[in-house]
This record gives C-alpha cells, structure tokens and sequence, in this order.
C-alpha cells in the first residue's frame, strides 16, 4: 500500500490548481472536477500501470473519463504524473490549444484514451478495449470514471450486461456518486438507489466505499479483477465540492466560476499558500 500522506498532500494541491485555472479561464464544473480527484489521485499514483514516457505503450493500463465534463481534473492529474510539461496548462482555454472543457482525442495530448463529455459512451469504449486486451492477450487492465448522473443512460446498462456476459473481468468501473446532477438530486431525478445493488443484478462484482478515503480507495481498486471472472464496480460515495466548505455539497459550482477573492479562501482551506 502506497504511503497515504504524500497522496493527500498531492490531492490538497491539485483542488487548489483546479480551482485556479477555474477562476482565471472561466472554466465550469468546478465541484464535478474537486469530487473525483481523490479517486483520480489513487488511480495514477498508486493504481494504473502506464509510463508517461510510453503513453501508447500496449501493454499500459486503460483509463477512460467517461464523466468527461471533470477534465480539469484529469488534465491537472496528468500534468503531475509526467505526461506534458505542467506550463502547458498555461494555454487552458486558449483558441488552438488541447486543452478545453472536455477531454480532446488521445492525438492530440498524451495520456488520453479517449474524447469524452457525451455522457455514457465512456463504458461502452471501456468494454470494446477491455475486449481487445483479451483477443489479443494483452496484460492491462481498463478502468472507467462514470457520475452517477451519467448511470441515467440506457448505454451504460447495455454495456454493464454484455460485459457481465462475456466475463469481462479486466474492467472496473468507479462512480464518483456525488449525489447531484446538472439540474437536482440525482436520486430526485432518475433513482438510482440502491446503485451498487443495481450492479450485482446485472452481474458485477460491486462494493462501496467513501470515495474520499485514499487507503479505502486503493485497498478496493487493488482488489480488482474480482477472481471469479466478473467485471468490477466500485460505487465512491463522495461529495460535489470536496475541500472547501462553502462549495461543498452545493450545486451551484456546477457551472459558477470562483472570483480572485474565492481562489484564496479556498486554497487557505486547502492549506496551499496564496
């Protein structure tokens, strides 16, 4: 188990990064992006097997954002691990440049495998490369970040059958279960509980965890493949907002952009100096 200290501090600065490059670009779907970083955290700190200095190597892990409204996240996470030099992220947002509100296609920046943001294609993709991996005796594995808004749409559940059916055990999907979507509740808009119960019914492997925990994180992502040839769901229980007391849990930082004055309480909550 990796140590969780470093993975922490390493989580405090990516919000504070985030919520940064929100505030100067005009960037939406900052609270999407700061409940998804411990779990993105885990994953490329301690979980996946890829080498930024080999990002198509074939043998690499496969990750998919599927929520693809969270790339701010995702792009920071990317940055730290080595994939492109961090000033890159200077460009955010600029006419011509890879960077934008959703993920571009893998040509265009290293470390993505997919572009996504039309909410349900990402474990459809998953699948067909889980299955890929397995016609072509490769050794990697493929994970898939859904919100919970996103298991609304009747592709996930068609993927989520046939990857039941064909023993796809290779491929995990984490929700970031935040409990909100663009407009209310999630479970107000579609009900999605019991959601990890949902996932047994249509033959996963499924546990829920508290998606901030980092140890919790790693120890049920370094449980995956489950062993008995069943896909893998991990249902990450976490909260829209994650870090900062006054966006925590509060929809409107779905698409509100944080003014110079938000940017630092936020960052003296986070403990990131100004």
């Amino acid at each position: 188990m990796a140590d969780i200290a470093p993975l922490q501090a390493l989580a405090r600065d990516l919000r504070a990064r985030i919520i940064e490059t929100s505030s100067r670009t005009g960037t939406p779907h900052l609270a999407s992006c700061l409940s998804c970083v411990d779990i993105l955290t885990v994953l490329y700190f301690s979980v996946l097997r890829v080498d930024p200095a080999e990002p198509r190597s074939p043998t690499r892990d496969r990750f998919i954002l599927s929520k693809g409204h969270g790339a701010p996240a995702l792009f920071q996470v990317l940055a730290k691990r080595g994939f492109y030099p961090e000033a890159m992220l200077d460009s955010y947002g600029e006419d011509g440049g890879v960077f934008a509100e959703h993920p571009p296609t893998p040509d265009h920046l290293a470390g993505i495998e997919a572009a996504t943001g039309s909410l349900g294609h990402g474990l459809p993709l998953g699948l067909g490369m889980a299955l890929a991996g397995r016609i072509q005796r490769q050794p990697y594995n493929v994970y898939a970040v859904l919100s919970d808004g996103e298991c609304n749409e009747g592709s996930v559940w068609e993927a989520a059958m046939l990857a039941a059916a064909q023993r796809v055990s290779n491929l995990c999907v984490i929700v970031d279960f935040n409990k909100w979507q663009a407009t209310g509740r999630s479970q107000e808009v579609m009900a999605l509980d019991p959601l990890a119960d949902k996932w047994r019914a249509f033959g996963w492997s499924a546990v829920e965890v508290d998606g901030h925990d980092l140890a919790a994180l790693e120890r049920e992502l370094r449980r995956f493949p489950a062993g008995d040839g069943r896909p893998t769901a991990i249902i990450a229980h976490t909260i829209k907002g994650k870090g900062v007391s006054f966006m925590e849990d509060d929809n409107n930082w779905h698409y509100r952009i944080p003014s110079p004055e938000e940017v630092v309480a936020a960052k003296k909550e986070l403990g990131i100096a100004a």
